[in-house]
């Protein structure tokens, strides 16, 4: 299990310090960041109080939608049988072994694979919601 998290985090690092990194870039030339810097804050300050509280919001709003990708991922590769082994209890697993006998009982794969959609989509439109909460050129 954790060789499945520790990749699905090495993969996605780089864009969520990207993202970072962008957003760190269009709030540092705020009124807000040039009036502290114009008042004597110091760097620490600043970015303290002014840059990581605005910058936060994307990737909060990112984290919220990977989470359902994430879920999604680990999946994926359980039902393929690079992730997760049978002892462990995985939608991906379940679906997996669903298959053998989807003529005989085809709920043992309808609910699994319900619950892992209904997963995914809560988390996304979750992602979305905080995204239209936080977001002020929305408002």
């Amino acid at each position: 299990m954790g060789l499945v998290i520790m990749s699905l985090v090495v993969l996605m690092w780089p864009v969520v310090m990207r993202l970072m990194r962008s957003s760190v870039l269009a709030t540092k030339e705020a009124d807000y960041i040039l009036a502290a810097r114009a008042l004597g804050a110091g760097s620490g300050r600043i970015i303290l109080k002014h840059l990581l509280p605005n910058c936060l919001a994307p990737l909060l709003v990112y984290g919220t939608i990977m989470v359902g990708s994430f879920i999604g991922a680990e999946a994926t590769l359980s039902f393929l049988g690079i992730g997760l082994k049978t002892p462990v209890v995985s939608w991906g697993i379940m679906i997996s072994e669903a298959q053998n006998y989807i003529r005989v009982s085809p709920f043992l794969l309808f609910f699994p694979a319900a619950f892992l959609v209904t997963a995914v989509l809560s988390f996304v439109m979750l992602g979305e919601a905080v995204r239209e909460a936080l977001d002020p050129k929305l408002r």
